[in-house]
This record gives structure tokens, sequence and C-alpha cells, in this order.
């Protein structure tokens, strides 16, 4: 870490829910989301709901927030196929009810649209995929987690499924011309952001050349998106800023 740590911070503790079947991947977002959020990889605890589809959520209790990761397979529309996509939904209710931090980015945030009564839709084609630009809504001027970020700001986006209109009970953070990008649950300590403020460009270049089978048509597809894109540095200090503003002041 280039700064040191307040004492109280290398206190936390992070439940990521990961929705990972590849080891490289699964190592990769762990480090990530360590990283961007100024804490070790020993501060979290992993629930990877393919190995553990069915659990009880009230073991998020055990810590101080819960971090929801992208997948690489996996459809918030397909639970026959994914049994564990209505127990992820059930937790992210939970943590509501319970007041438990979290921070959900891509298939959480689409977990959680689905979980609030939204509907997500998905995109044979045309989907958003690269580093793109994010525009913040007014409501995001004051919000602990986007203030002071640039209005618009680049992030990573690679998705093939969107939301499109806001759950009931949330207030819009951010959002692009295909879908909206971050929401708020009213009154409550619960972010989400379809894009990855985990990922960098470096990141988006290694994930994106394992899975280009899936997300790319041909290697000159690939090439092209991966020369337009650029580093996020305003989107990654949005996970320092959850622990900072949101996870620290609860300790306060």
């Amino acid at each position: 870490m280039s700064r040191a740590m307040p004492r109280c911070r290398d206190r936390l503790r992070i439940l990521l829910l990961q929705i990972r079947d590849e080891a490289q991947t699964r190592r990769e977002e762990l480090d990530s989301f360590a990283r961007f959020s100024g804490l070790h990889p020993e501060q979290f605890g992993i629930l990877n709901l393919f190995d553990t589809p069915a659990f009880d959520p009230s073991r998020v209790l055990d810590f101080d927030a819960l971090y929801v990761g992208g997948s690489s397979e996996a459809s918030v529309l397909e639970p026959e196929r994914y049994p564990f996509v209505g127990p992820a939904q059930a937790l992210l209710r939970f943590c509501i009810a319970r007041g438990v931090p979290v921070f959900a980015s891509c298939f959480g945030h689409q977990l959680a649209v689905m979980a609030l009564g939204g509907r997500i839709l998905r995109d044979a084609r045309d989907f958003e995929m690269g580093t793109l630009p994010i525009t913040l809504t007014e409501a995001a001027q004051q919000d602990p987690v986007y203030r002071g970020t640039p209005d618009p700001f680049m992030a990573v986006s690679v998705h093939r499924e969107r939301a499109t209109e806001l759950p009931p009970g949330c207030e819009l953070l951010a959002w692009s011309p295909a879908c909206i990008h971050s929401f708020r649950v009213t009154g409550a300590p619960f972010w989400t952001t379809q894009f990855h403020p985990e990922v960098d460009k470096q990141v988006l270049i290694d994930r994106l050349t394992l899975f280009r089978a899936k997300y790319t048509d041909g290697d000159g597809h690939l090439q092209r998106v991966l020369e337009r894109a650029v580093e996020t540095p305003d989107s990654n200090n949005l996970l320092r800023n959850f622990v900072d503003r949101v996870l620290l002041e609860r300790r306060a």
C-alpha cells in the first residue's frame, strides 16, 4: 500500500460475494477489491456462490460490509441454471433490513435490481464493453461515495445485461446512454455500480483477453476495444471513498 492505514482501518473485515469459477479471476478480483479499497486481502472473507450456492445470510453479520463482484458466466435471468441467484438476492435484502453496508458491482448491481423489484434486459449484441464515460446525477454531488468525482468520469464496463429503470425506493447516482450505472437504496448504506470500480485498464485487458470468446467478435474486435481503453482512476477511487466515508465513519 502506498499510504499507511489508520489504526481502525486494519480492523475492518469485508465479506466478498464472488460469482467466479476460474481460479485466476477469483484471485485477481480479490486483489483488485482490496487494492482499491486501501485494505489487505487478508481482511476479506470469501463466499463464492459456485462453491456454496446455499448459505445462511446471517453470516454477513460477522463482517463490517458486503462486497458483491461480477460474474464471468452466470446470469441473473437464469435462476434455473444458477440456483444461487435467489439466495444471493435474499442476502442483499437481508443486508438492507439489518443495515449492513453493501457495495455491489456489475453482476451485484443486476442482483440488486432484481432483488428490489426491478427488471433486467439482455443484449445479444452492441453491449457496453471497454472504458467509457459515466455521467453523474445531481444527487451524486452530495453522496459520500461520489462526492468530488469528476462529471463525467471514465470507468470499465463490460456487460450483456442491464437495467434501464430504477427499482422502487432507490436514488439514481450515475448513468450512461445505455443504462443505469449506479444507485443507492434510500435510507440504507447500499450502493451499486454497473461499471467495475475494482477494475483498471490492465485488469480489463487481462479479463477481455481471457474471455475473448464470450465478449468479442474475433481478435480484430478485441484489439480495437483494447486500443481505445484508458486508465480509470476516478472510478477506482470510489471503493476507497466507500471505506473512508461510509465504513470508517460508522466506526468513528
